[in-house]
């Protein structure tokens, strides 16, 4: 993808971000499920705002609902109690890759822009921009076996910018991958991020990875879950995972976390 392209891509974001005051606005949201002991509160009163642009990481221990959260800001569910409004439609990324097996990632890619309504012979110029965009020029016609894990992420990551969305939602997408794979998609995602404006909303258990990415930390208590604090991340990008200031603020959310899992008795 040429600067020029680039640019252009950037600059779309942009003046859509100026168009609105936040990318997802969570208002007083909590969420129950049925079991057969009665109603289980999951979610607790929940009041966040992503600002267009912002990347913001949602930490937590497992089970504290950070999942739950990320599926009814996509839509996939509705809250018990509560709004959710987003900046158009939200793309989601998930821990696992998703892509189809029997297309080629470009056609992965593709499969996104037709559901969009992208005309089709305009879809596979789009495609190659996007995995030029991720760093796979040239994996167009490539089948997902033929992939590495990290590469099937960019793949799936390219797939969600596809959706045009000022808003992409992911579930722990790096968890499964080794830590240098891990490391280097981290690059690759602030560097996405800061090209094109688009807001993220990023969940994680892992602290480094929420300090190495974000602007705005937010930790929410063992569950039910609820927003028990907020970090601004004010360390210059780009940010090593081994630094010492991602590693110092890193101890203090720790030790936030640790209080929180004692505090409701969890293991």
């Amino acid at each position: 993808m040429s600067s020029q392209e680039v640019t252009t891509m950037a600059t779309t974001f942009a003046e859509a971000a100026e168009t609105v005051e936040h990318a997802a606005r969570i208002e007083h949201v909590s969420k129950s499920f049925a079991t057969p002991g009665g109603q289980q509160l999951v979610l607790d009163d929940i009041s966040l705002d992503v600002a267009p642009g912002e990347f913001v990481t949602l930490l937590g221990a497992s089970g504290c609902g950070k999942s739950t959260l990320l599926n009814l800001v996509a839509g996939l569910d509705r809250p018990s109690a509560g709004s959710i409004a987003t900046d158009g439609r939200p793309a989601l990324m998930f821990q696992e890759h998703a892509l189809f097996p029997w297309l080629t990632a470009g056609k992965n890619i593709e499969l996104a822009l037709r559901l969009r309504g992208v005309a089709k012979n305009e879809r596979r110029e789009r495609a190659e921009r996007l995995l030029e965009l991720v760093r796979l020029q040239g994996s167009y016609g490539k089948r997902v076996h033929e992939l590495s894990g990290g590469m099937r992420q960019r793949v799936a990551m390219a797939r969600a910018l596809a959706q045009d969305s000022q808003l992409l939602l992911m579930d722990e997408p790096f968890a499964a991958l080794d830590a240098i794979t891990r490391d280097l998609l981290h690059d690759e995602l602030t560097r996405i991020w800061a090209e094109t404006g688009v807001s993220v909303l990023f969940v994680t258990h892992n602290v480094r990875e929420a300090v190495r990415l974000a602007q705005r930390v937010v930790l929410l208590s063992s569950r039910p879950g609820r927003v028990a604090r907020e970090w601004r991340v004010d360390i210059p990008q780009p940010r090593r995972i081994e630094d010492a200031p991602v590693a110092e603020l890193s101890l203090e959310i720790t030790e936030v976390l640790r209080g929180e899992i004692r505090r409701h008795g969890q293991h």
